[in-house]
């Protein structure tokens, strides 16, 4: 069975679960999955995971993303994107102190608190917000804290600037946007998104459809390539058997609480363990062999 990840570049006009699809014709996959959803108009780094490397989709899905945004100033939408309905608009050719801008977009660095857009898929009661959204119906939603690690203004080009935003899981750059136009005094939409990395998976890496079309197997990375960001341990064979077999084993970690890749004695990844504080053990927490 095949098992592995690829690192997709999803193209503008395809939503993730289009991506998804077209994976599992290609390789002729049930068991696909990936990390971290892309608007449909979005583009960028989607890494897909197969087979039974599904099961460390949320230790990818956990990691910082980094993205290259085009933000469009003089007008807003239902969505905070331009593919929305314009509530909002000032008169042609407003737009903000150039000088301004840079300073304000540096502002967002750091923990700050955000409310979702409605044209989201969080869920209230069940029901994703898009699909109240679609209804006409607008609910409160609770603000989020999220951590911007870094922002950089890049270019300035009225009546749109480009940025680069590093920042934590669960991030709306729709938000950012439409919050920094507020911050500004201008209404402000992200008019393009590209994403140019999740975890250890880079926009350079990444594979076209057609790419992963015409090389199947070439292009599929080991599932530990989505777990690069923990610390390895190589454990002989007898105490790999008894964690695949769900057995805790003795184990003396710097750190309490660590995750940790498993590897056997021959460099083969078997899976992720945990050590919990104070007990000296290692216990088996996703075990892929």
């Amino acid at each position: 069975m095949t098992v592995g990840i690829i690192n997709v570049l999803k193209p503008p006009g395809m939503t993730s679960h289009d991506v998804v699809s077209f994976i599992r014709r290609t390789y002729g996959l049930k068991r696909v999955g990936h990390a971290g959803t892309l608007d449909p108009a979005a583009a960028g780094v989607l890494p897909v995971f197969l087979g039974s490397a599904t099961r460390l989709i949320e230790y990818t899905t956990d990691t910082d993303k980094t993205y290259r945004v085009e933000m469009t100033f003089g007008f807003s939408t239902d969505t905070g994107d331009d593919t929305g309905v314009t509530i909002l608009q000032t008169p042609a050719g407003t737009f903000p102190d150039p000088e301004q801008i840079g300073p304000v977009i540096a502002s967002f660095a750091g923990t700050i608190e955000q409310i979702p857009p409605m044209h989201s898929a969080i869920k209230i009661d069940g029901v994703k917000m898009y699909e109240l959204a679609r209804k006409g119906i607008i609910v409160d939603r609770p603000s989020r804290t999220v951590f911007i690690s870094s922002i950089n203004l890049i270019k300035i080009a009225p009546p749109a600037v480009l940025f680069d935003v590093t920042c934590s899981k669960g991030t709306y750059i729709r938000s950012l946007c439409v919050d920094i136009g507020n911050k500004i005094g201008c209404p402000a939409v992200m008019s393009f998104l590209v994403r140019t990395r999740v975890g250890d998976f880079t926009l350079t890496a990444a594979k076209t459809l057609e790419e992963i079309a015409a090389a199947r197997e070439s292009v599929l990375l080991p599932p530990d390539s989505a777990i690069g960001h923990l610390p390895a341990a190589i454990l002989p064979d007898r105490e790999v058997k008894a964690l695949t077999t769900g057995q805790a084993i003795r184990y003396d970690a710097p750190q309490s609480e660590l995750l940790l890749r498993i590897y056997n004695e021959q460099g083969g990844f078997i899976g992720i363990g945990q050590t919990p504080p104070g007990t000296g053990r290692l216990l088996p927490v996703k075990m892929l062999s």
